[in-house]
């Protein structure tokens, strides 16, 4: 296993209800290997990615053991965003061997975090192995295989050390990391006044949204269900079809079927991150300006 030096491999490991399953297969296949492992159990939605981001985080002082983390939710993409909180963790999102090789190889990752929701218990076993026996700075799928070249392996040592500076006051400008996140350009949604985003990836999709404080989107439905994490910001959403109201800030996780007719407030600067099937549809059940006269007095359901 690719330890740090000579230190033995502890991993923590913790999820919500939507992962708990497969962490605890996750869970009992590190013990057949003999891995010690601390196993929080089930949390509420993501503060298991709290949990073990901040034991990850606080393990330097550990100087016998290599403290890595496992964390579990649905997509596997929430436990992710919250164990990155804490200084010193790298936690990714990995649905394959490859995603974890290269998450070990370029990222030096800590923490690994599985999708309860789409990958199964036996394809989640190779994730982790690929994730526990690959180096930093290893041969990887990103590059073909090949070991990495002098200027690259140059870079990526000093990738560390600049990850670490993130977000501290008075950070250098010019860390290649921070630029990348500084850089990153939403593109407006056409159909919403206020609104912007930018794909991530596809199949499965996900994306960064924001929606500036007073915009709404008016009642409308998708063919595919959604998964939402908030990650700055407060909006409220309403689900025409199921009479409910969902009022959501920072750290809150929602999940819309497929179908479903909502409508949505922006009290804030919102952005969130959100996943889904499929191709990006759609389908107005309602225009902006009978939207704006629905919310008004703060009705959703007029």
């Amino acid at each position: 296993m690719a330890a740090e030096g000579n230190r033995r491999i502890k991993i923590i490991a913790a999820a919500d209800d939507f992962g708990s399953p497969l962490k605890d297969a996750l869970v009992a296949h590190l013990r057949s290997l003999q891995i010690q492992v601390e196993d929080l159990g089930t949390s509420s939605y993501y503060s298991a990615g709290a949990e073990v981001g901040r034991r990850v985080s606080q393990s330097s002082t550990d100087h016998d053991h290599d403290v890595r983390g496992l964390v579990a939710c649905g997509t596997g993409a929430g436990v992710s965003i919250f164990a990155n909180k804490f200084p010193g963790v790298y936690s990714a999102t990995c649905l394959s061997p490859s995603d974890a090789v290269n998450a070990r190889s370029i990222n030096n990752s800590n923490v690994l975090a599985v999708s309860g929701k789409y990958t199964s218990p036996d394809a989640a076993v190779e994730i982790l192995e690929a994730w526990l026996k690959t180096p930093f700075k290893a041969a990887c799928p990103a590059n073909d295989g090949k070991a990495w070249p002098e200027e690259i392996q140059s870079f990526l040592d000093g990738s560390l050390s600049e990850m670490a500076e993130i977000g501290k006051e008075g950070a250098v400008e010019t860390c290649a990391v921070c630029c990348l996140v500084k850089k990153r350009e939403l593109n407006p949604i056409d159909m919403i006044p206020g609104g912007s985003m930018k794909i991530l990836r596809e199949t499965p999709t996900s994306a960064f949204v924001r929606f500036k404080a007073g915009s709404v989107e008016p009642a409308h439905h998708h063919t595919f269900g959604h998964d939402l994490v908030v990650i700055e910001g407060k909006k409220s959403v309403w689900n025409l079809s199921k009479q409910e109201r969902y009022d959501l800030t920072v750290g809150d996780y929602l999940f819309t079927p497929p179908g479903d007719i909502h409508r949505v407030k922006y009290y804030e600067d919102t952005e969130f991150f959100i996943k889904w099937d499929g191709h990006w549809d759609m389908f107005f059940d309602e225009d902006l300006q009978s939207a704006h006269k629905a919310l008004e007095n703060d009705l959703g359901f007029n």
